[in-house]
């Protein structure tokens, strides 16, 4: 086929188009990073255009696409056709997603059973891609809560990491999005599994062992890990070969990635909720409980930074960091409003903390200030789920 693919820099549209590439198909693309969307792009001999599910129907090439009556899909409902072609293990839940499902991956692929995967980060066991193609029946994804797209997947195992406040630009509520995740899980066929991580303690025998074998820092990792453990159980892979999978886990693309430049050690995180932020610090300080930790946060998304703005205050004001440098909030394309973008600044949220090492800084005057203040043997932790992680490049 000839599939079109409209925001295919995003991180899960982009699996998605590497998969269909690998599996032979013609690939086009556009996204806004690249430039505007325009109807030229759209190629007229396609047979499927496949679209982000933050792309609005009013975009030209969408309507392009409908005037030359070519089939149209969301990346969700693309995905959702794959997964009844799988025995597929989705992995859902509000934190943990990419790790849980790489983690998973990792343990099939040493158990031979040789998994396709889509996921949203990248793997060095892929070659640096954010997918694989496997010869076996099973499919290993993230399923994303967002705009509630999960409920186009149809999974044999569903893996649930957690469940928290998140995503109020769709979810009304905690309440709404607890009845989305039960409506999720329905989709479970009669013999269908439900590994629940919420239901697991730090205090049994497997989290011992694998506090000491893990190489990732922090107790959210030894929770994500006794999910992939119990899904691979599922599956009839053997403990001995989980825990050999899970002790050469190295960790993944933005998440508490180590980078050494020179005396100083970075740290790209993706974490952009207050529990992720919380858990990221956290696993920092237990890492490295002699070094001076900086912290440069980049807010993503207005909505979510004055939703959950107390949350944030408290996380930042209780953490132990050294300095806190907060930049100006990531503008989501699509998923913003005009009057909540009027009320919410990176500037109050500094203001709020209760620290005395914070200060705003916009982005572009960040790398200036790291040469003036960083003395060497420092830890700073480049945070957000934007664009903030570019700021390696120019260090």
């Amino acid at each position: 086929m000839k599939i079109h693919f409209i925001g295919i820099g995003g991180i899960g549209v982009s699996a998605l188009a590497g998969y269909y590439l690998a599996k032979g198909h013609k690939i086009t693309g556009s996204d806004l990073a690249l430039g505007p969307h325009k109807t030229k792009n759209v190629p007229k001999d396609a047979d499927l255009v496949i679209h982000s599910p933050a792309i609005t129907p009013d975009n030209p090439e969408i309507k392009q696409a409908k005037k030359l009556k070519i089939k149209i899909q969301t990346y969700p409902q693309a995905l959702g056709e794959l997964t009844k072609e799988y025995f597929t293990v989705a992995v859902s839940g509000t934190h943990g997603k990419s790790t849980t499902c790489a983690m998973i991956a990792l343990i099939l692929m040493k158990a031979e059973l040789d998994p396709t995967v889509i996921i949203g980060t990248k793997l060095k066991e892929f070659h640096g891609n954010n997918f694989r193609i496997g010869k076996s029946k099973y499919l290993v994804i993230e399923a994303d809560e967002w705009q509630a797209s999960f409920l186009n997947y149809w999974p044999k195992i569903i893996v649930l990491t957690n469940i928290e406040r998140e995503h109020l630009d769709y979810y009304r509520d905690l309440d709404h999005i607890l009845k989305t995740y039960k409506k999720f899980i329905s989709h479970l066929p009669k013999h269908g599994v439900l590994i629940d991580a919420r239901k697991y303690s730090l205090k049994q025998k497997e989290a011992e062992k694998l506090k000491e074998i893990l190489q990732v820092p922090g107790e959210h990792n030894i929770y994500n890990a006794l999910a992939a453990l119990n899904t691979a159980r599922a599956l009839g892979v053997s403990d001995k070969v989980s825990f050999q999978a899970l002790s050469e886990y190295k960790g993944v693309w933005r998440r508490f990635e180590i980078i050494k430049k020179g005396k100083t050690t970075f740290i790209s995180d993706y974490a952009h909720h207050p529990t992720e932020v919380k858990a990221t610090l956290q696993a920092a300080r237990e890492k490295f409980p002699d070094k001076e930790i900086w912290c440069i946060f980049q807010p993503h998304q207005y909505q979510r930074t004055f939703y959950l703005f107390n949350d944030f205050v408290r996380v930042f004001s209780n953490a132990l960091i050294d300095k806190l440098i907060i930049t100006d909030i990531y503008d989501v394309a699509g998923r913003e409003k005009k009057e909540i973008k009027e009320k919410i600044s990176s500037k109050e949220l500094v203001k709020k903390i209760k620290k005395a090492e914070k200060l705003y800084l916009p982005k572009e005057k960040i790398k200036d200030y790291l040469k003036r203040n960083l003395k060497g043997g420092e830890v700073v932790i480049i945070m957000g789920a934007g664009d903030v992680y570019k700021l390696l490049d120019k260090v």
